[in-house]
């Protein structure tokens, strides 16, 4: 997997962010007379300074130059932030034409179709009612009058919310119809009981096991469903069944550009339960590594929520057995001990029941909530976009570089920094701060060989052996290009942060100070979880001068 790195570390702000979900659906046109809506419930290089946007040395023979615009060649469909290009007018070429006929014949026979039935609504043999519009259009080559037949049909629309409820909507215009028209509606729903002020809190989001997207306010999910193979085409590697197994959902759910810190000042009830759901989601999945001890804890204070007071008579170490994977991720029910008969002091079920009879029992839902909230917030990568990839593991031994494969992992990505995550062993391998990191996009080598794939260089400076280094992580992925882009987005929106608060003279952060603290220094959560662990990946080493002193992997073969 040979990449070419570039000494341009400036690229363009608009990509693309993020997210899965567990329940997946089609989301595909369905005729309906009207519109309306309802709920229902579902189970070279040296250090490369950030400020200054360069590298510190000259490797003309190991860097590789790039046009400036192949930065801004992606589709406009496919831009990321939602701060920049508000929506553009629709146009006639955004609405995917029927050309019917431009026969001067055929031109007459349809205009007196046209005529019946030209803002009304006609029925079709399905029994599916079909309203039609006309347009008309000059044919500039031949001069002919081009007649346009347009035919909006209503969708039949599910968008989930992580509390595992799904609203149904059914839009008339629904081809056409925005992400901030799929919002408004939510908003407007009075079962759901949202504040407007949740349309700064939530984003609505089309997600699957392999691509996750953050949409603005003006792409048209309908379009992008259209284009979904496309987009899992570029931007996942998986094998060819099973991206045709691959199926969208649209859900509604954190906004990534949204601060912790104005998180943090939210009172309103409905918006904290829809991110206690969504942090219980990533808790559950792996996405957030904790100590097994905080675990267990979150999964009482889950258990309390859903379950109610302690019950001696039903909530006994068999149903706490027996429900494991409700209140607790799989890496800590599949370890040593869960296979076990006879439950151990130590064990899982036991430390769940023990914690979850020290609740008084009086103890408000809203109080649980905020307990579960202040505890995630602390976590460094809460909030974060999470993009699929790989990175190489160390070889030991000759019996690992047989059978050498590499590490699947998510690279979890919010506005304080970047994290590599393996979320099987749900464990960090490596966090940094935008301030204490660098990074530049490649593309790959061999664009046409399926196994030479784009990556994203993270350069960053540790004390080895009393001197200073500067150590490099290659993360391959197809969507290196969207992390590189988000990344992009959140150091200049910290830069400009930063230059306003220098401009009023108040030297405070933009989040809590606690955000701010190393990873292996936060409160009480052990080394053994949240520092970074290098032995597991494989890095370059180089030294102040910028000559590489250390390699293995793919370093061996490209330095």
């Amino acid at each position: 997997m040979n990449s070419e790195l570039s000494n341009t570390i400036n690229p363009g702000k608009d990509g693309d962010v993020t997210r899965q979900i567990k329940n997946e659906i089609n989301v595909v046109p369905v005729l309906v007379e009207s519109s309306s809506s309802c709920i229902m419930t579902l189970e070279s290089t040296s250090y490369v300074t950030v400020e200054g946007g360069r590298y510190a040395g000259d490797f003309s023979s190991y860097l590789r130059d790039r046009e400036k615009s192949e930065y801004h060649s992606q589709d406009q469909l496919y831009t990321l932030s939602q701060r920049f290009d508000p929506p553009g007018n629709v146009t006639l070429q955004d609405v995917s034409p029927k050309i019917v006929s431009s026969d001067d014949e055929q031109q007459n026979n349809l205009r007196q179709n046209i005529d019946s039935a030209d803002g009304t609504e006609v029925q079709d043999g399905k029994n599916y009612k079909r309203k039609l519009n006309v347009e008309k259009l000059i044919n500039k080559n031949g001069g002919k009058l081009l007649f346009i037949l347009f035919i909006f049909s209503a969708l039949n629309v599910c968008i989930y919310l992580m509390s595992k409820i799904a609203l149904h909507m059914e839009l008339e215009d629904g081809i056409n119809c925005t992400a901030h028209d799929m919002i408004q509606a939510i908003l407007q729903e009075e079962e759901l009981g949202l504040p407007r002020s949740a349309g700064n809190v939530f984003s609505l989001w089309m997600c699957s096991g392999l691509v996750e997207l953050q949409l603005k306010p003006h792409h048209r999910p309908y379009e992008i469903r259209q284009r979904w193979f496309e987009l899992v085409e570029r931007f996942s590697n998986a094998s060819d069944s099973r991206k045709r197994r691959d199926e969208p959902s649209l859900s509604y759910q954190r906004n990534v550009f949204l601060l912790k810190k104005d998180e943090e000042q939210i009172k309103d009830q409905k918006i904290l339960e829809l991110l206690y759901e969504e942090s219980k989601y990533n808790i559950l999945e792996g996405r957030y590594p904790c100590e097994m001890m905080h675990y267990i804890s979150l999964g009482a204070i889950q258990a309390k929520i859903e379950l109610g007071p302690y019950n001696p008579q039903i909530h006994t170490i068999q149903f706490f057995r027996e429900n494991q994977r409700r209140f607790l991720p799989g890496h800590i029910i599949k370890t040593a001990w869960s296979w076990l008969r006879i439950s151990g002091k130590n064990s899982p079920e036991v430390g769940l029941l023990e914690q979850y009879k020290k609740i008084p029992p009086t103890t408000p839902v809203k109080k649980l909530v905020q307990k579960y909230l202040a505890f995630c917030w602390t976590l460094p990568f809460y909030g974060s976009a999470f993009f699929q990839g790989q990175v190489e593991q160390p070889v030991r031994g000759l019996t690992s570089l047989i059978t050498h494969q590499d590490l699947l992992v998510l690279i979890a990505i919010n506005s304080q920094g970047v994290y590599i995550i393996d979320h099987i062993q749900c464990t960090l391998l490596l966090g940094l701060k935008y301030k204490d990191m660098s990074w530049d996009y490649a593309k790959p080598s061999q664009e046409n060989n399926p196994d030479c794939l784009p990556c994203l260089f993270i350069q960053f400076i540790v004390l080895e052996n009393g001197t200073r280094v500067s150590k490099i992580l290659q993360v391959f992925s197809k969507q290196a290009v969207m992390m590189d882009t988000l990344i992009s987005t959140f150091v200049e929106e910290s830069k400009r942060i930063s230059d306003d608060l220098d401009g009023s003279n108040n030297t405070s952060t933009g989040d809590n100070d606690e955000a701010q603290m190393p990873l292996n220094a936060r409160r009480d959560l052990g080394p053994s979880c949240l520092c970074n662990k290098l032995s597991k990946l494989t890095l370059a080493t180089f030294d102040d001068d910028g000559h590489c002193i250390g390699k293995s992997g793919s370093w061996s073969f490209s330095y």
